[in-house]
């Protein structure tokens, strides 16, 4: 496994990224909760990046792969930041972004941001404001109750260990919610949704492309495919997506 570069984002703070030189503008993946760039979807869009000679960029969240820092730290806007600090420092030009999960929400806030340098955006189960109306909106009295009086809440995962949801994550999570506004995305942007995802609901993306706002939208929703979005066929719809947005921009 390669080693990957290293960006100081202050306080101690290190971010681990991947970039592949090649031609731009430059499709940057940004993955979901808990996950990291050695992810299924990271690695293939980087082999492809690499077989078309396109510039792009993977990385990790702090708390996150091989970045610093402890995941129960973190919340929407350190990650923000982060990703901030990664396309500001480790990358010049346009970018295509490419949002899995939680990278959806991340890359949307990217688009308020850096407005000036977004070329074109692709999602996967983009989950903006999830803290909020997935998390704090399904707890019930005992989880609110245990976010108060002990500051985190455990709930369970299909990928592994239970999630410890902290209180910082929900409080910081409502300083960064961008579905409660019209959501300016005047570039070409592909929304892909499995209609078997277990995780984020097809009204989810529904309400994502009823706050946008842009001259070039699209939803597409995949049959039976899951959250993860990884198998070969999906894999191959988003490289497809990711090159009709690169072809209009290019």
């Amino acid at each position: 496994m390669a080693q990957p570069d290293y960006l100081d984002a202050g306080h101690g703070r290190r971010i681990a990224f991947h970039r592949t030189e090649g031609k731009g503008p430059t499709v940057v993946f940004l993955g979901g909760f808990k996950s990291d760039m050695e992810g299924t979807k990271a690695i293939h869009l980087e082999a492809w990046a690499r077989a078309r000679g396109q510039a792009f960029l993977r990385f990790d969240y702090t708390g996150h792969g091989q970045s610093s820092g402890a995941f129960t730290d973190g919340c929407i806007g350190d990650w923000a930041a982060d990703a901030e600090t990664v396309l500001t420092e480790a990358v010049d030009g346009p970018l295509l972004l490419v949002g899995s999960s939680m990278g959806g929400w991340i890359s949307l806030l990217m688009t308020k941001r850096l407005p000036e340098r977004i070329a074109g955006l692709v999602t996967i189960a983009a989950a903006p404001d999830f803290t909020e109306d997935s998390m704090w909106a399904g707890f019930d009295q005992a989880q609110r109750l245990a976010l108060d009086m002990v500051d985190q809440v455990a709930l369970p995962s299909e990928y592994g260990e239970p999630y410890i949801i902290t209180r910082r994550l929900i409080e910081d999570g409502r300083d960064h919610l961008v579905l409660r506004d019209p959501l300016p995305l005047p570039f070409p942007v592909r929304f892909l949704q499995g209609t078997a995802d277990a995780d984020v609901t097809r009204e989810t993306a529904l309400r994502l492309l009823d706050r946008a706002e842009g001259p070039d939208m699209h939803l597409e929703f995949v049959k039976g495919a899951d959250h993860r979005f990884s198998d070969g066929a999906c894999l191959a719809i988003l490289t497809d997506r990711i090159e009709e947005v690169l072809d209009l921009v290019a």
